[in-house]
């Protein structure tokens, strides 16, 4: 019973965000909750509690260096057209019935790596392919589907997500050191992905008409423009570029700058500042930017922007966890992940499927980073033995999943906030996939999630990812599970 009322707090944090109310103000609650909870049944001092959340925030204060810089190069890659010649790039090689869901799904895929956003990425995206979808023929159910895997791509594996961020500070390692970790696996669920699209699209017998960008553009109702406008104003930037024709091939060299100084190993903030001042440089050249005060502005604002609701709701939610930490809150779950785990594959798998479970019980991917995350770095340091580097290796993977549970997890359920958005949006701007197209639809052809999730934990508990570079997890008696 005692275990039971530890964990309840976090029961108190889904039900409140299940009833709708905002994160920002269920955290403060749930944390009230467990500090009564921790003073009256664990007997712990409410200055100690609290010296413990603020602890706990002490720890995520750099993060939020990295995302402001990250929601400024969302921004600058959005305004001043990096983002739109990637399409336009990829469009401009003529699609087909049978290609436009693979083309969907890279290009999104992309996208959402050089702005960070998923929801951004759907919102810009959904009007050209769903509506050039609609021109060429294709499947609709398909389309949505790649768009909306392929959005959650970048949150994944993109250094300048949020949840990448969030998820990696939790874990205390080095965002590139994860990209990294994960880059090849990602990739290979990319190009299986593109491939299931693909063989599902000729299983269907789509035909091969080529279809026009600018013309599926120009076919958007009046009503998406207006409902983009006041929603995701830069998604509106992002679709009149694409109609234009694109900018130039050198607006893509700010994502390359940022991609190869990670790979090489930089410090994020310098990836993330060389590409705030490569879209500088090239959107210059290219005539997007005319006033560098402006740009500024624009930077500017965006740090205002990354600070109005995420910074606030990660130190809640640090704080929350410091309270539960204290008291020991995770003692039970902790008993149970390891009376049936017999080594460190096992519990890591655990690992993995409490993100899954909590991502599903929160129906939020971030809420449940920023509340499972904890847990799961507190069961790996408390019951696993190995030295540094095979440590740092298992936070990795934590990390990982984590932010790949949360992101693609966030597909495969019904009722998570993720799809509401993608279908409203998918709703908004292609009327024709109302009443056509619903939610099970979607989780059923998402294939890319589909492959992410069960992958990564079926790699993770067979011992198979050794076969993945860079992904492996060490191997006993480089680590031992300690039971005690």
């Amino acid at each position: 019973m005692l275990a039971l009322l530890k964990l309840s707090p976090i029961l108190v944090l889904g039900v409140l965000m299940r009833l709708g109310l905002d994160i920002l103000l269920a955290a403060p609650l749930a944390m009230v909750y467990a500090i009564i909870i921790g003073m009256v049944f664990s007997r712990v001092k409410f200055s100690e509690l609290m010296d413990s959340a603020i602890e706990s925030m002490k720890h995520i204060v750099f993060v939020f260096l990295i995302l402001q810089m990250a929601y400024a190069v969302a921004t600058c890659f959005m305004e001043t057209g990096v983002a739109a010649e990637i399409i336009s790039i990829a469009l401009s090689l003529g699609i087909t019935a049978k290609l436009i869901a693979v083309t969907a799904l890279i290009v999104t895929a992309i996208l959402s790596i050089a702005t960070g956003t998923s929801w951004g990425t759907f919102a810009a995206c959904a009007p050209i392919f769903l509506w050039l979808n609609h021109i060429v023929g294709g499947s609709v159910v398909l389309t949505i589907s790649a768009i909306a895997g392929g959005s959650c791509f970048g949150d994944n594996i993109g250094l300048i997500s949020d949840t990448t961020v969030v998820s990696s500070s939790l874990q205390g390692v080095v965002i590139t050191d994860r990209v990294r970790h994960q880059g090849v696996w990602s990739f290979l669920c990319l190009v299986l992905g593109a491939v299931a699209f693909y063989f599902a699209a000729v299983n269907m017998g789509l035909p091969d008409t080529i279809g026009n960008a600018g013309e599926a553009i120009a076919q958007i109702p009046e009503s998406v423009w207006t409902a983009l406008e006041e929603k995701r104003p830069a998604a509106v930037t992002l679709l009149k570029q694409v109609q234009a024709g694109g900018l130039s091939w050198y607006m893509v060299i700010p994502l390359i700058a940022v991609l190869v100084l990670a790979g090489a190993g930089a410090n994020t903030l310098i990836c993330l500042g060389a590409g705030i001042l490569g879209s500088l440089i090239c959107g210059w050249y290219a005539g997007t930017v005319t006033d560098v005060m402006k740009f500024l502005e624009m930077v500017q604002s965006s740090f205002a922007d990354a600070g109005s609701w995420v910074i606030v709701m990660m130190l809640w939610i640090g704080a929350f966890g410091g309270v539960m930490r204290r008291m020991d809150a995770f003692g039970a779950i902790a008993a149970l992940v390891l009376k049936f785990a017999h080594n460190v594959r096992q519990l890591m798998f655990a690992n993995g499927l409490l993100c899954l479970v909590g991502n599903a019980a929160l129906a939020d991917e971030m809420a449940q980073i920023v509340t499972i995350s904890p847990i799961i770095k507190d069961l790996t340091d408390r019951h696993v033995k190995g030295d540094a580097k095979a440590m740092y290796k298992l936070a990795l993977r934590n990390a990982t999943f984590a932010d790949a549970m949360g992101v693609f997890g966030s597909q495969l359920i019904p009722w998570h906030v993720y799809l509401a958005f993608f279908v409203g949006i998918a709703y908004a701007v292609y009327p024709v996939a109302e009443g056509t197209v619903g939610i099970i639809d979607i989780i059923t052809h998402n294939y890319l999630a589909w492959i992410a999730v069960v992958s990564m934990l079926l790699l993770t508990v067979t011992g198979l990812d050794r076969f993945i570079p860079l992904f492996s997890l060490p191997r006993e008696p480089e680590v031992e599970l300690v039971k005690n």
